[in-house]
């Protein structure tokens, strides 16, 4: 078997420069001037084709959705309970009611999420007819209804600045989270139960913890730009005997067939448990 003869360097050279571009031919990089063109006429066709196609499924597929309401809301039919304030690592309260410095986050949470529902916050909102479900479908512009501050008694932060916590009687604000279209049904209302009984007293603001239903349905945030959830405050007197004691407070919604308040996989949903210990 006779071994290939190695071709000179300057052979090899010449070769590449012809195949680059081969000036008897016309050839560059073995194809002419027409073949290349004809070449790039077909995939600027074909790849133009496809970002046309592309281009007309996506308008076609915008058409169907809207910009103010997501078009599936199915998987979440019922909304979950958040409290206010809530603690940084978790849904746990630790203060002593004779340390203002205990408590002061606490309050300062407060304050801040109550600045939204203040009066002249509410000027563009209006007052609507309490026990029934406000529907604005046949109006473009969504009204939202006035919630009044003094329907938190106790715990509105007018009559006393500390909320509840300088005197061992700490308020926690509930609300519900918002789900475009609902319409809750019956009497919802906010339930809260400690595991410890005899431990605290707990009160509501309004009275019962109910939510009116003239704050359903919600809009949206683009149409509804205005809108605020109804609170429920839950004040918790806890007794002077229960100090330095870890009290579990679980709060539910109750009252409506068509808000749930069980499910294994979601312990937010219609419900939330938290826990408060007061020193002194």
């Amino acid at each position: 078997m006779s071994k290939e003869t190695k071709k000179p360097f300057r052979q090899s050279m010449a070769e590449w420069r012809q195949f680059i571009y081969n000036p008897n031919s016309g050839e560059f990089l073995g194809r002419t001037a027409k073949s290349w063109g004809l070449i790039l006429l077909f995939y600027l066709v074909f790849y133009g084709f496809l970002a046309a196609l592309f281009t007309f499924t996506m308008w076609v597929m915008l058409q169907t959705l809207s910009s103010d309401i997501p078009k599936y809301r199915d998987r979440i039919s019922s909304p979950g309970l958040m409290i206010s304030p809530k603690p940084d690592t978790a849904l746990e309260f630790y203060f002593n009611k004779s340390d203002a410095q205990s408590y002061a986050e606490y309050v300062s949470t407060l304050r801040k999420f109550l600045e939204s529902y203040d009066d002249s916050k509410q000027s563009q909102n209006i007052n609507c007819t309490p026990g029934r479900i406000f529907d604005q479908n046949d109006v473009d512009v969504k009204k939202a209804c006035r919630f009044n501050l003094s329907e938190l008694g106790q715990c509105s932060g007018k009559e006393d600045k500390t909320f509840g916590y300088s005197r061992g009687a700490p308020c926690v604000l509930v609300k519900m989270n918002r789900i475009i279209g609902l319409k809750p049904e019956g009497e919802p209302h906010i339930y809260c139960t400690s595991k410890e009984e005899g431990m605290v007293e707990i009160n509501y603001f309004p009275s019962g913890g109910f939510i009116d239903l003239m704050y359903f349905p919600y809009y949206g945030k683009s149409l509804h730009a205005h809108y605020l959830q109804p609170l429920v405050a839950v004040q918790l007197a806890i007794n002077s005997n229960s100090t330095k004691e870890e009290i579990a407070i679980e709060c539910k919604i109750l009252g409506s067939p068509n808000l749930k308040n069980e499910d294994d996989r979601d312990k937010f949903l219609g419900r939330i448990a938290f826990k408060v210990q007061m020193t002194e």
